[in-house]
Order: C-alpha cells, then sequence, then structure tokens
C-alpha cells in the first residue's frame, strides 16, 4: 500500500493552494495522511473527493467546522501496521518515550504541529514521522511531505521530498 503523508497545509493563510506536485501524488496513494492543522475546510473537502482513504485529524489551528468532522487522534490498520495520527506530541526531548508510552499498541505515529520533518524509531519498536509541511517551511530549508510502502507489517521506503520554493 502506497501512503502519502503531510501535516500543516495552513490554507489559505500561508499559500493559496497545495503544491502541484503534492496533488499528483493523490491518485498514486492508497491511503493519504493529514496530520492536522488545515485552517480551511476547502482542503478537507479536495482531499476527501481525490483520496482513496483519507486518515485525518484536526490540529491546533483548526476550528470549529474541521473539529466537528475530524478526531483529535485517528487510527487505522493498513498492510498489516497499527498506525496512529495526532497533530501535537509536545517537545522533542523525549518525544520517543512520551509517545510510546501514550500509543503502546502501535506501530507507527503520523505527527505534525513543528513544521520540521522527523523520523525515529522508539525503543519498543514505534517508528514516529513527521512530513513537515508542504506550504510553510518555517525555519526548514524546504516544504516537505513524506511517500512510504506499507505492506505485510513493514514500513519500507520512507521518503522525505523536497518542494521547490514558491
Amino acid at each position: 500500500m502506497r501512503l502519502l503523508l503531510m501535516s500543516d497545509t495552513h490554507l489559505p493563510k500561508r499559500a493559496r493552494q497545495l503544491p502541484a506536485r503534492l496533488l499528483a501524488e493523490l491518485p498514486h496513494a492508497d491511503v493519504v495522511f493529514h496530520a492536522g492543522d488545515w485552517v480551511d475546510t476547502a482542503t478537507l473537502d479536495l482531499l476527501e473527493s481525490r483520496s482513496r482513504r483519507l486518515v485525518g485529524v484536526y490540529g491546533n489551528n483548526d476550528g470549529p467546522d474541521l473539529r466537528a468532522r475530524l478526531p483529535e487522534v485517528a487510527y487505522a490498520e493498513i498492510g498489516g501496521l497499527r498506525f496512529g495520527v495526532v497533530h501535537e506530541t509536545g517537545a522533542a526531548q523525549g518525544r520517543e518515550a512520551r509517545c510510546a508510552a501514550r500509543y503502546p499498541d502501535l506501530d507507527v505515529l503520523v505527527f505534525g504541529h513543528s513544521h520540521i520533518p522527523w523520523d525515529t524509531t522508539a525503543p519498543g519498536g514505534l517508528r514516529l514521522l513527521n512530513p513537515g509541511s508542504p506550504t510553510d517551511r518555517r525555519r526548514q530549508p524546504h516544504c516537505t511531505y513524506m511517500t512510504a510502502m506499507a505492506d505485510q507489517g513493514r514500513l519500507t521506503e520512507v521518503r522525505l521530498h523536497r518542494l521547490p520554493p514558491r
């Protein structure tokens, strides 16, 4: 199963639309993850209409319309792996241990909030992935998103994609 991971799109405040390269990935993804801070419902509508399967959560910048449609934490079993999605995980220091304790039954946790790409594995095996932001790089050199493959209980081909400057 091909996975597409994104977070912190902040539309239309940080960009007017999702990057064309990211949108071109949608038809190829079996599952699209969005780890919150959509800001507008139009982005949710777009991803729902173009994704085979969407797993998303609301973030701290998402208002009542998005919170009414999305959970704070989402769970999905995909390719034999147990995934969780949440917007915020707290400070970078101690993140692995904190998330492993909070989500002991997961194999992979997708998160956002910081706009900083992250790929680590906690003791015990929980994989933590933050795809960064495709629209607001903050202090990072590039806007980013991730792709991966999930099959037979294995997560492979995890790749961070850098987007060209707008």
